[in-house]
C-alpha cells in the first residue's frame, strides 16, 4: 500500500490549491475527486453563474446603446450559445487545473473517498476499491445545496443551482426561492435573457447581512428589470403540473412558472466519509470543527472550506489551505478572518469587505462614515453606470478603516483596494492620500475616503454645510 506525506480529500478550490501547495514544498500528494477537478466554484457554483452574468451584463449595456449613438435592431439572444460559451469556459479552466496538478506531480485519485483509520483512506469507484495511507490528511468536501423534502425538487421542474446551471433552453418563466446573494444572481441574470422572474424570500428583505443601502439599490434594479420580489414570505407548497409548476405563497397568493430554482443556503458535505466514525467531531449543522489552524479533532487531519462551514467562499477555501498545507507540514499558522472580500454579481454588482454600518451598531463601534455616488463620478458618466455608491467606514478615533460597501460597476474589483487598505490597518485619511489615476472608478474610493472627514472634493461634505449653518 502506497504511502503519501499528504492526502487531500476534495478537488475544489481548496483541495487543489492544498495539493499543488504542498507538492511545490516537496511533499508526496495525492488528491482524491468523485468528479470534476475543481469542485462546485469550477464546475457548478462560481465560473459557470459568471460566464452566465457576463453575458447578461453585455445584453444590458446592448439594450442600452441609443444612448451612445448606436442603433442596434432586431436584437437576438440565443440561451443555447451562451450556455454552449459558459461550457467551454468551465471545460478550458478544469483542463488548466487538471495540467497544474499533474505539473506539481501530485496524484490524482478518481472516486468516493472515506477514512477507515489513522492515515488510512479507501478510494471506491464503481466495483474497485483501493486504499492508500497518507502521513497527514486534508479534508476538503465542500457543500451541497440544501433540499428541503416541502419543495419537491426533482431536478427538471424543481431546481438547485447545480440543474438550472445544466438546463440548455431558457424557460420562459422562474420562480425563486431564496434571496439571498444565489438567488440574487440567478434572477438578475435570468431576468436579462428575458425570462419572467419571481423571487420569493422568507425574510423581511433579500440579501441578509449585506449593507441596506446596497441591498436597496440592488432591489430596485431587479423591479426595474420587472422581476416580482416577494420578501417576507414563505413557500408553503409546490404542485408539478404539466410543463408547469404552481407554487403557493403564505400570502395566499399562486405563481404559476416553467420552473423553480431553489436556493436556500448550501449545507457542509460531510455524510459518508466515515469522520465521526474516526472521532472526527462534527457540529450540529454537520460542520467539521477546526481550530485557528485547521486542525480537526484528530491529530493529523486538517479540514478546510465549506465543509468547516466558517465563510462558504472559494476564496476563503483557498486561504484556509495555504494555513492547512503550512501546519500540516510542520508549521503553526493561523488562520485571521477580519478582512475577506466578497461579491455579488448581481446587476449592478454588489463588492464589501469588513463590517457593514448595521453590523458596527450591533457591535457598539462607532464610526464615521465616507460616501461617494456614482453619478458624481466623470468615469461612471462617461460609461453610462451612474447607478450606484461607494460607501467606507473608518473607527471615530483612530480613522482605521473597518468596513467598505461598493454598489455598481466594476464593484467587485473596486473594494479589492480597501481590503489591502484594512489588512495593512491603514487609516481613511491615509487611503484618501494614495494618489488616483484620472478619469478612472478607483477615484470614487479616494472620494469616499476623504467623504470620512467631510473632505471630498467632489461633492459637499459634512464640514462645508456645517460651516454654512
Amino acid at each position: 500500500m502506497k504511502e503519501f506525506d499528504l492526502a487531500v480529500l476534495g478537488g475544489g478550490p481548496g483541495g487543489y490549491v492544498a495539493a499543488i501547495r504542498a507538492a511545490q514544498q516537496g511533499a508526496c500528494v495525492c488528491l482524491v475527486e468523485r468528479e470534476q477537478v475543481g469542485g462546485t466554484c469550477l464546475n457548478r457554483g462560481c465560473i459557470p453563474t459568471k460566464a452566465l452574468y457576463s453575458t447578461a451584463l453585455m445584453l444590458q449595456r446592448i439594450r442600452g446603446a441609443e444612448a451612445h449613438g448606436i442603433g442596434v435592431e432586431s436584437l437576438k439572444f440565443d440561451y443555447g450559445r451562451a450556455a454552449g460559451r459558459k461550457d467551454e469556459v468551465v471545460a478550458k479552466l478544469v483542463g488548466g487545473v487538471e495540467q497544474l496538478l499533474k505539473g506539481n506531480g501530485v496524484e490524482v485519485f478518481r472516486g468516493e473517498a472515506s477514512l477507515e483509520g489513522p492515515g488510512r483512506v479507501r478510494i471506491r469507484r464503481k466495483d474497485v476499491t483501493g486504499h492508500i495511507r497518507a502521513k497527514k490528511i486534508i479534508i476538503a468536501t465542500g457543500s451541497v445545496s440544501a433540499r428541503p423534502k416541502a419543495l419537491q425538487i426533482d431536478g427538471k421542474n424543481v431546481l438547485t443551482s447545480r440543474e438550472i446551471l445544466a438546463i440548455k433552453e431558457l424557460p420562459a418563466s422562474l420562480l425563486v426561492v431564496g434571496g439571498g446573494y444565489i438567488g440574487c444572481e440567478f434572477a438578475s441574470i435570468f431576468s436579462a435573457f428575458g425570462a419572467r422572474v419571481t423571487v420569493v424570500e422568507q425574510l423581511p428583505s433579500l440579501l441578509a447581512n449585506t449593507d441596506r443601502q446596497a441591498v436597496r439599490e440592488v432591489e430596485k434594479a431587479l423591479k426595474e428589470q420587472g422581476v416580482a420580489v416577494h420578501t417576507g414570505t414563505s413557500v408553503e407548497e409546490i404542485r408539478i403540473g404539466d410543463g408547469e409548476v404552481t407554487t403557493h405563497l403564505s400570502t395566499g397568493e399562486d405563481v404559476r412558472s416553467e420552473k423553480v430554482l431553489v436556493s436556500v443556503g448550501r449545507l457542509p458535505n460531510s455524510a459518508g466519509f466515515g469522520f465521526e466514525e474516526n472521532g472526527i467531531r462534527l457540529d450540529e449543522k454537520g460542520a467539521v470543527q477546526v481550530d485557528e489552524g485547521m486542525r480537526t479533532s484528530v491529530e493529523g487531519v486538517y479540514a478546510i472550506g465549506d465543509v468547516t462551514n466558517i465563510i462558504q467562499l472559494a476564496h476563503v477555501a483557498t486561504y484556509q489551505a495555504e494555513i492547512a498545507v503550512a501546519n500540516a507540514l510542520g508549521g503553526d499558522a493561523t488562520a485571521d478572518y477580519r478582512v475577506v472580500p466578497a461579491t455579488i454579481f448581481t446587476l449592478p454588482e454588489i463588492g464589501q469587505v469588513g463590517l457593514s454600518e448595521e453590523e458596527c451598531k450591533k457591535k457598539g463601534i462607532a464610526v464615521d462614515v465616507g460616501r461617494f455616488a456614482y453619478q458624481a463620478s466623470s468615469k461612471a458618466l462617461c460609461d453610462g453606470e451612474t447607478r450606484g455608491m461607494v460607501k467606507i467606514l473608518a473607527e471615530k478615533d483612530k480613522g482605521r478603516i473597518v468596513g467598505a460597501t461598493v454598489v455598481g460597476e466594476e464593484a467587485s474589483s473596486l473594494v479589492a483596494e480597501v481590503a489591502v487598505a484594512m489588512q495593512r490597518g491603514m487609516s481613511a485619511g491615509e487611503l484618501a492620500h494614495v494618489i488616483h489615476s484620472h478619469p478612472t472608478l478607483p477615484e470614487m474610493i479616494k472620494e469616499a475616503a476623504e467623504d470620512v472627514e467631510g473632505l471630498a472634493v467632489h461633492k459637499v461634505g459634512r464640514r462645508s454645510r456645517d460651516k454654512a449653518r
